[in-house]
């Protein structure tokens, strides 16, 4: 690990930590000491690491993980899907975050498990932590977050759902896709998904890539809109099994209710930290 990941890791590490102390603390609202003595450092320190990692100072990051913003953003995403997953539920095309062409697997490779893939994987660091990425002629099959340099457990969930392929470690080849996945910005690079799902699960994962960055949708809403009315719970079970993580944005589903009281399959802090992180960065930091 070279020492520019060793201080992404430290950074993330700390974020977390932070974040997690929010989370279990908002009630009290906490001081800038008090948040700073969470992720052991000083006031100083932490603001400006805080600023440098998310854009905008603590305060206005929590700002946007309020329950009431929570709520704001829920009411945005109805027009914005309304519009848009009629489109995105009907096929491949531009996505929002980055251009993603969605692809299930055919079910032949389906049906034999994946035999005759060649599946390239490796393990990388980004904003949010430690990660998998596995990837296929086709397009990344699955993106999986780890913890304390221990990935091979991300990396058996991800064979679980393709048994018959051949794995084969190559960093390398997985590392330019690794690089766009965290990058909001990018506007020239394909990047396909290739997945494994029943069919409920593969509308599910669809929809969830119309969601915006920054904006959130709650699981009821999904239901509708996979035609599924009711489905509430049939919906975060397909959140929940996600193999991509960040690029299908689970993340981004939500209870009706607001945000703080979600869990997530990679952690409540880091589901925290995608959602106020694409918060500050997809429109104006939230006026202090």
């Amino acid at each position: 690990m070279t020492k520019s990941n060793n201080q992404t890791l430290r950074d993330y590490h700390r974020i977390e930590q932070a974040i997690s102390f929010l989370h279990e603390n908002f009630r009290n609202q906490p001081s800038l000491n008090q948040i700073a003595q969470a992720a052991n450092l000083s006031p100083h320190h932490f603001q400006r690491l805080f600023t440098r990692w998310a854009g905008v100072s603590p305060k206005r990051f929590m700002q946007a993980l309020s329950i009431e913003e929570a709520k704001n953003s829920l009411r945005r995403s109805e027009s914005v899907l309304d519009a848009s997953l009629e489109a995105g539920l009907s096929g491949p095309g531009r996505l929002h975050d980055l251009f993603v062409n969605f692809e299930a697997m055919t079910p032949g490779e389906f049906k034999t498990n994946g035999e005759g893939l060649v599946v390239h994987y490796g393990s990388h660091i980004g904003p949010y932590g430690e990660f998998v990425i596995a990837i296929t002629k086709r397009g990344v099959c699955g993106l999986q977050f780890f913890e304390n340099g221990k990935p091979d457990a991300a990396l058996t969930a991800i064979r679980s759902s393709m048994p018959g392929a051949k794995f084969d470690h190559a960093p390398d080849k997985t590392r330019p896709y690794a690089d766009t996945v965290f990058n909001g910005n990018q506007t020239n690079t394909a990047l396909r998904i290739s997945v494994v799902g029943t069919n409920f699960q593969v509308k599910v994962w669809h929809a969830l890539l119309s969601i915006p960055s920054g904006d959130l949708v709650s699981y009821g809403k999904i239901a509708n809109l996979v035609g599924q009315s009711g489905a509430a719970r049939a919906v975060g079970s397909a959140v929940g099994a996600n193999p991509v993580a960040h690029i299908i944005p689970c993340h981004r589903a939500i209870r009706a209710t607001g945000l703080l009281d979600t869990n997530y399959r990679w952690g409540t802090p880091r589901k925290l930290a995608m959602i106020g992180r694409e918060a500050v960065l997809s429109r104006e930091p939230i006026p202090s």
